[in-house]
Order: structure tokens, then C-alpha cells, then sequence
């Protein structure tokens, strides 16, 4: 890569060189769409990408002053539409429409990213589409969304689309352990997971994976079927972390995961608990590949019924008498 705006994205080397040749090649469409999903740089890479276009240097230097009041968000010629919201309506685009009709002020032309643009009402998106279909010379429209399919037919198609895929385990992982100078078990939950998403891995769930993801999995681990009471007070637990209970799911699945690589000789390297390989050996020795195997759909059955909104309570309580029934 060519250009210094872009050596701080992580991943995404194939989305990184198309913008580069368009830059290098003065082809720069009028509008993109950065499509995939949350939280994996998109914004970022259009960040990077507005300040490269911006910069007195051409390159996103990041020194100069257009490269420092792009990133502040108050370059006369950038723009940012988002919200905190649950939509982002006309009187926004409208706003926006009427800053882009004005002179740029530097002569290198007008930006605007638009991050959750699947968030704009249909008229906000019908206002918008009048813009791209009539582009203003000099203008550039960055649409940032992770839902792209809800997005109006007729927006996708004058826009070119840019689609990002998640980071890969190792990409997380080893960003997190050189970075963030977090250790090798550390860097290696976290980056299992995130599911692709560097803003997960660095979230503010960070300590439930890292230091409560132990007391879960150990409590989790000592369940049986003659500990009744055990059972019930863990059900009680999960049911009060309503807001988490997606997170824990994911921590119980993976871990059981780790038990069945063990069961069928894959080494400690290959699983995601590294740190917690003495348990992975016992549970491992205890249970048989088909216990395991119905532990894991238990997990996966009510991480299942969450997400079709059943009853919380009931959804614990079926999971915790299939696994400790298996």
C-alpha cells in the first residue's frame, strides 16, 4: 500500500487496493457503498479513505491541516451523517444537500459518509437518491452499512458497491496481542469471540470474556444431574443477564467446542480455552462424544429460542436440564 492514510486499517487488503488504484488513477466513483458486517472497519477504511482525498499531501498523511480537521470532524468540506437515533430522517439528508451545492473550500471537492445508512427512513433515502442520481462534480457520497439489503434497489445501483468480510480469528487475535499487548490466551478468546469484529474484541464485554468467562464455565462445568439446587441457582443467574445472555451462550458453546477437540486428539493449539486445558481434559475424560455433542445443541437450541424472543426463564430452564441430563 502505497498510501500512509490507509497503513492503520486492519485487514481488508483487497477493499484497501481498489481505493488505492481509483486514487491513483483519478477514478474515484461519486458514491460508494461500504457493505458487511458491524463493527469490522468500514467506517474506518472511509475515514481513511476521505482524509486521503482531503490531504494537501494527497496521500493521508494525517499531519497536515486537512488530514487533522478531517479526523476532528470540522474540515469545511467533510461531512459526517449519523445518529444515535433508530433512524436518520429527510431533515438530515436535506442538511446535508445543502452543504454539498456549496464551493468546495479547499478546490479538492466535497465528502460526506453516511455510517448506518440502512438507518435512513424512505424519504430520507428518496432525497438522497435525487443526489446520486444528479451527482454535484466533485462530490463524494460514502454509504457505511452493515444491512445493505434494506437499502432502496435503486440507491445500490448508483453507488459502487465495496463489500467488507469479517477479520479472520488470527488477524484479531494477533492485532490484540501486539497492539493492545494482551497475552496469547488473552488475544485468542477475544478474538473467538468477536466473530470478525475488532470493536467487539475491544468492547465493553471485555471482561466477561476475559476474567467472569472462568467462574461461568466452571460453575457451568460442576453441573450434574443429581445437582439440582446447583442447576436452579445457575438458572437464576443466567436468567438475571438478559442483556449478556447471548455472550455467555456463546462462551458455554465454544468451550464445549474445545472439550470435543480434545475428545478427538486435536491439540491444546487448536482450541479457543487454552487456559482453561486442565478442565477441557477432565470434562473430556468424563463425558462421551454424544454427551458432548448434545451439550453443544443444548447450547445451540437456546441461543436459538433467544433469538425467536421465547421466554427467557423457559429457555434456561430447558437448556440446563438437557446438558445436565446428558
Amino acid at each position: 500500500m502505497g498510501l500512509i492514510g490507509f497503513e492503520n486499517i486492519i485487514g481488508h487488503q483487497q477493499q484497501l487496493q481498489v481505493l488505492e488504484n481509483a486514487v491513483q488513477r483519478q477514478r474515484v466513483a461519486h458514491a460508494y457503498l461500504f457493505e458487511g458486517p458491524d463493527g469490522i472497519g468500514k467506517k474506518r477504511t472511509a475515514m481513511a479513505f476521505a482524509r486521503i482525498i482531503l490531504c494537501e499531501k494527497t496521500n493521508g498523511c494525517g499531519q497536515c491541516d486537512a488530514c487533522i480537521t478531517t479526523n476532528a470532524g470540522s474540515h469545511p468540506d467533510f461531512h459526517l451523517v449519523d445518529t444515535d437515533k433508530d433512524t436518520i430522517k429527510i431533515e438530515l439528508i436535506r442538511t446535508l444537500q445543502s452543504q454539498l451545492v456549496l464551493r468546495s473550500y479547499s478546490g479538492r471537492g466535497k465528502i460526506c459518509i453516511i455510517d448506518n445508512a440502512d438507518l435512513m427512513t424512505r424519504e430520507a433515502a428518496n432525497a438522497l437518491l435525487k443526489t446520486l442520481e444528479e451527482p454535484i462534480a466533485g462530490t463524494l457520497i460514502i454509504l457505511v452499512s452493515s444491512h445493505s439489503e434494506v437499502l432502496l434497489p435503486t440507491i445500490l445501483s448508483r453507488c459502487q458497491q465495496l463489500p467488507f468480510s469479517r477479520l479472520s480469528q488470527q488477524v484479531v487475535a494477533r492485532h490484540l496481542h501486539q497492539e493492545l499487548a494482551l497475552d496469547q490466551p488473552a488475544s485468542t478468546v477475544l478474538a473467538a469471540v468477536s466473530d470478525g469484529s475488532l470493536s467487539k474484541a475491544l468492547g465493553q464485554n471485555r471482561d466477561l470474556y476475559l476474567k467472569k468467562r472462568l467462574e461461568l464455565i466452571q460453575s457451568l462445568s460442576a453441573l450434574s444431574a443429581t445437582s439440582t439446587i446447583q442447576a436452579f441457582e445457575f438458572a437464576q443467574y443466567l436468567k438475571g443477564q438478559k442483556d449478556l445472555l447471548d455472550e455467555i451462550l456463546g462462551i458455554f458453546e465454544i468451550f464445549f467446542r474445545d472439550v470435543l477437540l480434545h475428545k478427538q486428539g486435536q491439540p491444546q493449539t487448536a482450541m479457543i480455552n487454552q487456559d482453561l486445558f486442565t478442565l477441557i481434559q477432565q470434562q473430556a475424560e468424563t463425558l462421551s462424544t454424544p454427551q458432548i455433542l448434545t451439550k453443544i445443541e443444548a447450547v445451540d437450541q437456546a441461543r436459538r429460542n433467544l433469538a425467536r424472543n421465547i421466554n427467557v426463564h423457559l429457555a434456561m430452564d430447558q437448556m440446563l436440564i438437557q446438558i445436565t441430563h446428558a
